[in-house]
């Protein structure tokens, strides 16, 4: 179907003459449609699995990638699980903690809190909040000092820094001759940290673990042990080894599960904006069909003609979508090159934006994160990019059906 010389006169139907621009700029605008819409749905897939990405990263830098605990959520003398914990090659590090809700109270303004108890020397294995540290260290977190180390936002929203004294309040009532008062303990915050998110940074405490034990009535036990697995992504595998090898009956948890519908809810509408830009595509792809209408329209006594000579059905079905083929293509790939480049910009472009109208477009407090982070995949590229051309051939086959239907004699009757 695709000879010389039927590429030939197709390529040559996409140049306008005096009379046919009209027709161009519909050519134009088709190619530029696809083009914009294949952008569009790049650049929206990098920003959402960037974001994915981001979320994963922040959420997973202060949770852990796998918990034991025992009954009732409470882990006793949890030393004799670290030689079993030891032996697992996939297992890279573990921390003891204990944690339960809290009211932290200062001068100025009161606020709950998830109060988690740590050993500083520990923390840094399964977590990065070493690196999110603004004021103060982790290791000024000491035994029986009562340090506190607050998220940014929290100590902003408490109106404290480095040095000052807030009140925790526990749900652990204490009975007193005054009568039956909840614990409170003074605290003295030595440092504070910013992880980026807001979920942790307005809501969450650490404290030294004894100290944390000695509040929560806890004694000698932790509320379990967080660990960090060598592949966050096969957690179910890794969770599955290791538990009959634990000494004892243990629960094990992992991040999916706490954090599952978060991240389905996050795939599903990566795929409802995924159906919903291909549309967008497919609007841009079916602008062929009125394009090449009109271009078969405009050369009916041309086809006439090439038929008289010889020319076969297939070969003038062939070079219309020769030409449907090159509008297709120039769309697709001018949209792959401003999608690839838009992606790959994005961190860049969005701040620019946002300086030059005073304006922030994602505030941290609704979206988790405050910036717009873009990871693009080039697997999404070249099935988004395919996926137009393959839209856009299609839109070819009924005009080009339509072309190799003409027949000589009625058309060049009366020419």
């Amino acid at each position: 179907m695709f000879k010389p010389l039927i590429v030939y006169i197709g390529l040559r139907y996409t140049r306008a003459k005096r009379r046919t621009r009209f027709i161009s700029f519909i050519t134009l605008t088709s190619v530029l449609g696809i083009a914009l819409g294949v952008t569009a749905l790049i650049t929206v897939l990098s920003v959402m699995n960037g974001f994915e990405a981001e979320l994963r990263e922040r959420i997973l830098g202060m949770t852990s990638h796998a918990t034991i605990t025992g009954e009732n959520s409470v882990l006793r003398d949890w030393p004799s699980l670290e030689s079993s914990l030891k032996q697992e090659s996939r297992v890279l590090g573990w921390a003891p903690y204990i944690e339960g809700q809290a009211m932290i109270s200062s001068e100025h303004r009161v606020s709950g809190s998830m109060l988690r108890g740590i050993l500083p020397e520990y923390e840094s294995r399964v977590s990065e909040v070493t690196k999110h540290i603004v004021a103060g260290k982790l290791d000024g977190l000491k035994p029986g000092e009562f340090g506190i180390i607050l998220g940014e936002e929290l100590a902003n929203y408490l109106g404290v820094m480095v040095g000052d004294k807030i009140t925790v309040i526990t749900p652990q009532l204490t009975s007193t001759p005054a009568g039956i008062l909840p614990r409170l303990k003074r605290f003295t915050v030595v440092g504070m940290f910013k992880v980026g998110m807001f979920e942790f940074d307005r809501n969450l405490a650490l404290i030294q673990i004894d100290d944390a034990a000695k509040l929560l009535r806890m004694d000698d036990a932790v509320s379990g042990l967080r660990l960090k697995l060598d592949d966050l992504f096969y957690v179910h595998e890794i969770v599955r080894e290791i538990s009959p090898k634990l000494p004892g009956s243990y629960y094990i948890s992992d991040w999916t599960q706490a954090h599952s519908n978060f991240f389905r809810a996050i795939q599903t509408e990566k795929r409802v904006m995924f159906i919903i830009l291909l549309l967008i595509v497919a609007v841009a792809a079916f602008n062929i069909v009125s394009t090449l209408v009109m271009v078969v329209t405009d050369k009916r006594a041309d086809i006439a003609i090439l038929r008289t000579q010889g020319m076969t059905p297939s070969a003038v079905m062939g070079i219309f979508m020769v030409l449907g083929t090159v509008i297709g293509l120039f769309g697709a790939l001018l949209g792959c090159l401003g999608g690839i480049a838009l992606a790959l910009n994005v961190e860049t472009i969005v701040p620019f934006i946002e300086r030059l109208f005073g304006t922030h477009f994602m505030s941290a407090d609704v979206y988790y994160i405050s910036e717009l982070p873009s990871k693009l995949l080039w697997s999404d590229v070249w099935q988004i990019t395919g996926m137009a051309f393959l839209l856009s051939l299609l839109a070819t086959i009924y005009p080009a059906w339509q072309a190799s239907r003409i027949k000589p004699a009625e058309e060049l009757r009366y020419e």
